[in-house]
């Protein structure tokens, strides 16, 4: 029975075994997504994404909906996007090759906002800074950090002009991991604009027990 306890556990170790899989998850965490924006995402083929996902659903990670000839995916609950934050919170900390890996992805160490979430939060309200979410359109609709406004990435250098030049603007895109928020930086910063950006996504603010702003709340 105990072998069969451990065993039950361990298929979820077995189904996060695979890079490509974890980055599933993390754009899952985003929200709901269909297989073939995922294999889109993820730059790998319609049947390996279907393949990763099918093990996935096996480990009851995911769930799915089916709209027409349509397959689209979503997490089985906010449980497994922390599971993921957990996960590679702990691979940082004891992989010193993720943190120099980490490191060399951002280009100025200063784009990094040093202040606590907390801070960055009140600022935010008090329009000290203006807070941008670099992610696509549905993927802000879903939930997004407070007070911040959905620009992504594609369309931001046509919208510059809906940004003020006074105040310090602040990026965000999925996580640690993904690279919306430092392109979004750099180009910010050869506009003329005060720049930096954070690391978390939602998926990190609401681990910490933080507030997310999402449709009808």
């Amino acid at each position: 029975m105990k072998n069969l306890l451990y065993e039950q556990v361990a298929r979820i170790g077995k189904s996060l075994s695979s890079p490509k899989r974890l980055e599933l998850v993390e754009l899952l965490a985003q929200g709901e997504k269909s297989v073939e924006t995922l294999a889109t995402e993820a730059s790998i083929d319609m049947r390996l994404a279907s393949a990763h996902l099918r093990a996935l659903r096996e480990a009851r990670l995911v769930e799915t909906r089916r709209d027409g000839k349509y397959i689209y995916y979503r997490l089985s609950g906010p449980d497994v996007a922390q599971l993921w934050v957990v996960l590679r919170e702990a691979a940082e900390e004891h992989l010193v090759e993720l943190r120099v890996a980490l490191e060399q992805m951002t280009a100025q160490p200063d784009t990094l906002v040093s202040e606590s979430r907390e801070t960055l939060l009140e600022k935010a309200r008090q329009g000290e800074i203006v807070v941008i979410d670099v992610r696509p359109a549905n993927e802000y609709d879903v939930g997004h950090l407070p007070f911040a406004r959905s620009l992504p990435l594609d369309e931001l250098e046509k919208r510059l002009a809906d940004l003020p030049a006074d105040r310090t603007i602040v990026a965000y895109c999925r996580g640690p991991f993904c690279l919306m928020s430092e392109e979004a930086v750099q180009l910010l910063r050869a506009r003329g604009f005060t720049a930096q950006k954070i690391s978390d996504g939602v998926s990190e603010w609401a681990a910490c027990g933080l507030p997310l702003e999402t449709p009808g709340k």
